[in-house]
């Protein structure tokens, strides 16, 4: 099975968790199960779902005990996006080639969808820990971990940063710390959550980290670039739109040629950081190719 063919696979069991996880009751609040299901099925790519049920793969863990985490951390990146596409955010009609949340369910069922996936995450993994399994204070410190990444330490913290810098020049300083919290910071979370359900020892631990930092930073660093080489079909959303809206990235701070020896830079540190452990770790190595050449 070549490398696509096998994320394909991966995603489509996150899918099929998801399905299972998510509420679609009728009932007098049941638009916001349609909303929530709205976004959580509209064609992501599940990067963090996979990577998480890797790390944790990669340590030995039991996939049982990880895929709670799982489905919490895909819910939490959605609620991310639809708020992110709301016109107080970046004002964005389509993502994944689909209306945004807001455009099909209105503005205030879309700010709830987004509620309501990040606090019916934080359920899921509750529910998890209370329900046994592996070790119930591992998966508490995955949660602190999850939780700390999409919080104003990580991905909120990013997105103000982000929010504050529109229409200014910023220095390449402050576009690091954008990047390495809005996007980066929730991939590490979701490659170290797995690593610690899973039991990793120390080193373990800390190579993988090196390795999410390398591909967090690298992956946001190409969605730059696609923003403007991309193609709007496989994208599924408008190429420019970060010319257009006047934002800091990193071509525009330190140009295109720079930005992709940039890429294969952190690709290279990525790949170096988990030789040690030779064919084990022959997914994390195709997956940070994979995200580097990638065209959507």
């Amino acid at each position: 099975m070549d490398f696509k063919n096998l994320l394909h696979k991966k995603a489509e069991q996150i899918d099929l968790a998801l399905e299972e996880i998510l509420p679609k009751e009728i009932g007098h609040q049941d638009i916001i199960f349609q909303s929530m299901r709205y976004s959580v099925f509209a064609g992501g790519k599940r990067l963090r779902p996979i990577l998480m049920l890797a790390a944790s793969d990669f340590v030995g863990g039991n996939e049982k005990d990880v895929l709670p985490f799982c489905c919490a951390i895909e819910m939490i990146h959605t609620y991310s996006l639809i708020h992110d596409d709301l016109p107080a955010m970046d004002n964005d009609d389509f993502r994944r080639g689909k209306l945004t949340n807001h455009k099909v369910y209105g503005e205030g069922i879309a700010v709830l969808a987004g509620d309501g996936l990040l606090n019916y995450a934080y359920e899921i993994m509750l529910k998890s820990i209370l329900h046994g399994g592996a070790d119930s204070k591992r998966k508490i410190m995955a949660m602190e971990e999850i939780a700390r990444a999409a919080g104003i330490y990580g991905m909120i913290g990013g997105q103000v940063v982000d929010l504050a810098s529109e229409n200014k020049q910023i220095d390449g300083e402050t576009l690091d710390y954008i990047h390495n919290h809005k996007t980066a910071a929730l991939i590490i979370a979701a490659i170290r959550a797995g690593a610690i359900i899973g039991g990793a020892d120390d080193h373990t631990l800390k190579c993988l980290t090196e390795y999410g930092k390398c591909i967090g930073l690298g992956f946001q660093i190409t969605d730059d670039l696609l923003d403007i080489f991309g193609n709007e079909e496989k994208l599924g959303k408008k190429v420019g739109s970060d010319i257009e809206n006047n934002k800091s990235t990193y071509p525009s701070i330190h140009g295109v040629d720079q930005s992709i020896a940039k890429v294969n830079e952190l690709f290279h540190r990525s790949v170096a950081v988990l030789q040690e452990f030779d064919t084990k770790s022959a997914f994390f190595m195709d997956l940070a190719d994979y995200l580097v050449k990638r065209d959507y």
